[in-house]
This record gives structure tokens, C-alpha cells and sequence, in this order.
């Protein structure tokens, strides 16, 4: 069908990309207020919930195309897309939620949540370049790597419930900090009718993420395959950037909503989620090759997590700035540059 009516499949595409797009956009915003409201249900802080729920939730999309990528044995795929989307959401969605709001750092994210990233974001380092450090002569994440990655999954766990056990009472990561107000309706007791609503609501949110994310990557990569880009390219830019589009949405309607934590949380959460239990289960399956995943990627990864910890937990301030998200976008521009010109130059 495709050889007879080329311009009937790309339109099925884009419309697929457009409706995934709107889907996406519609349940990061839900998302984020129905989070909400059961943390303050729950007595958890919202760390935890972005840890968590909206953390899993917005990277859903990734798990769908990893698993079905994994298991049609479209390895490169499936890792292209955990490596672009991490990167996107720690340089640009960081830095745009920087810029927007400066995001206060809370103890237990500089001690764990972003030393928790940069250990998952080494290790896929370590792990994805067998070239250089095992002198093979092809890139390969096998079954071991998989079950490594999937302790360092539940130790991320325990850490994340052990943040919650400790600070029952908080709905922010951050009470001092300035982007919270003492007054707020954070505060307010929730009624069962809202907090049914709020189930109602992230439930709901979760499914349009998944079916949106699932429908806007599908269409993105029936666009760049017929523009004859190799799985890993397309992983790396219209996946992984169509993938991570709920992280960014739900992370910017937190920064504007004034959570700090859920926005900073969930993206932490999801990268960690991405490399340790996406990947994790996919290469237990079936070992991963990275294919045209190449040591470049792989080290702006591991820079990506060092620089968002540095900026929040080891210079000045514990508070990513406004100048300090603007370097963070300036750096994922020079990333995004690179990509576009290995593509030009197929």
C-alpha cells in the first residue's frame, strides 16, 4: 500500500503525531493537579509524587516504545530513545523550568535523587560503550547489564520511600523556599469528592499519555524512516523529543503551578525510571545493541546529569537559576546541533 499511495501514509502519520501531540499535552496538565491532590491526601511530599506516579506516568511513552522495539528486535531504537529523551529532559526541560521558576534544591534530592541520577546515567556510560573499555568490536547492553540495572532500580526505590517515610507531612520538597507561598491551598484539608476526582483525574492522564505517546512517536517515526534515517538517529531526535514531551509539559505546568519539587522530581524520576527499569527490563529480554548509539551520546548524557547536579547541589544557592537553565538550554542546542548535522550528512 505504501508503494502505490506514499502521500496517503505520511498524512496517516502526521495526523497520528498531531493527535498524540494533543493527548500528551492534555494529560501532563491533569496529571500534575490530580498528583497533586493525592499527595496532600496522602501526607507525601511532592518529591515523592514526582518520583513516583508522574515520573512513571510521562514515561510511559518511553516503556511502550521500548518494549515493542525490544521485542521486534529493534534494539537501537529502544536505546536511542531512553538516551534523547534523558538528555532532553535534563538539559531542556530543566532548563526551561529553571528559567520560568528557579528550582529549590531540598536536602533530600541533593544527597539522593541527583547523585541517584548521575550513578544511573554513568552506569549506562559504562555499560553501552564496550568498545572502549571491553575492546569488542560493537557497542552491546546484555542480559547482565539489564539485571544490574534492575537492582540499582530497587535501591532507587527504597531511597524514594525512604524520602517519603521521613517527611510525611510535606506536600513540597521545600517549605523555605521562596517559590512557595505559607498560604497556599496546599494546606487545605481534601475532601473525599476531590480526592476522587483527583484518581479519576490521574488515571485518566496516565491513559492519554500512554495512548498519546504511543501515537505521536509512531507517527514521528513513520516520518523519519521514509526520510531514510538510520533507528538510532531516529530514537535519538523525533523519538526521544516526542517521547518526552509529557515530561516537559508536566514539568513546566508544575513550575507555573509553584512545585518546585514535582517538577524537578519528576523529571529525576523519570530518567532514573528510563535507564534503570526500561532499560532494565528490555535488555533481560533481549540484549540491546547501540548500533549508531555512539560514545558521543552517550558521554552528553552523563554531562547532562553532572551539570543539573552541580547547578542544584554543589555550587552556591542549593537552587538551579535562571542563568544557570539558560546554560543547560544552551548546551542541549549544541547537542541538538550535532544531530541535525549527522542527519544532513546522510
Amino acid at each position: 500500500m505504501e508503494a502505490f499511495n506514499p502521500q496517503l501514509i505520511m498524512f496517516h502519520d502526521i495526523l497520528f503525531f498531531l493527535i498524540g501531540l494533543a493527548l500528551i499535552v492534555a494529560g501532563g496538565n491533569y496529571l500534575t493537579d490530580g498528583a497533586t491532590v493525592i499527595a496532600r491526601k496522602m501526607r507525601v511530599s511532592g518529591l515523592v509524587i514526582g518520583l513516583t506516579v508522574v515520573a512513571f506516568g510521562s514515561s510511559a511513552p518511553d516503556m511502550v516504545v521500548c518494549i515493542m522495539s525490544t521485542v521486534r528486535n529493534h534494539s537501537q531504537l529502544a536505546l536511542g530513545d531512553v538516551v534523547g529523551a534523558n538528555i532532553f529532559d535534563l538539559l531542556l526541560v530543566v532548563g526551561i523550568v529553571a528559567v520560568i521558576r528557579p528550582v529549590a534544591i531540598s536536602a533530600d534530592m541533593q544527597w539522593k535523587g541527583l547523585p541517584m541520577l548521575v550513578l544511573a546515567s554513568l552506569a549506562l556510560f559504562f555499560c553501552g560503550d564496550d568498545r572502549l573499555f571491553d575492546g569488542k568490536t560493537y557497542d552491546v547492553i546484555d542480559r547482565t547489564d539489564g539485571l544490574m540495572f534492575l537492582l540499582f532500580f530497587v535501591i532507587f526505590m527504597v531511597y524514594t520511600f525512604d524520602i517519603s517515610g521521613r517527611t510525611p507531612t510535606s506536600p513540597t520538597v521545600n517549605r523555605s523556599a521562596p517559590i512557595q507561598t505559607p498560604g497556599q491551598a496546599d494546606e487545605a484539608p481534601v475532601s473525599p469528592r476531590q480526592l476522587m476526582i483527583a484518581i479519576v483525574s490521574v488515571v485518566a492522564s496516565l491513559a492519554a499519555l500512554f495512548f498519546g505517546g504511543d501515537w505521536l512517536v509512531d507517527g514521528a517515526s513513520g516520518i523519519a524512516r521514509r526520510a531514510g534515517l538510520s533507528e538510532g538517529l531516529i530514537g535519538l531526535t523525533i523519538v526521544g523529543f516526542g517521547s518526552s514531551v509529557p515530561d516537559l509539559v508536566t514539568s513546566v505546568a508544575a513550575a507555573v503551578k509553584r512545585q518546585p519539587g514535582l517538577a524537578l522530581g519528576n523529571v529525576v524520576g523519570a530518567c532514573v525510571f528510563n535507564i534503570f527499569f526500561i532499560l532494565g527490563v528490555c535488555a533481560t529480554v533481549r540484549p540491546l545493541n547501540a548500533g549508531t548509539v555512539s560514545l558521543f551520546d552517550f558521554s552528553a548524557l552523563v554531562v547532562a546529569a553532572v551539570a543539573v547536579w552541580v547547578f542544584g547541589a554543589l555550587t552556591g544557592p542549593k537552587v538551579i537559576s535562571r542563568r544557570e537553565g539558560c546554560i543547560l538550554i544552551t548546551l542541549y542546542v549544541i547537542y541538538a546541533a550535532k544531530l541535525i548535522m549527522d542527519i544532513l550528512g546522510r
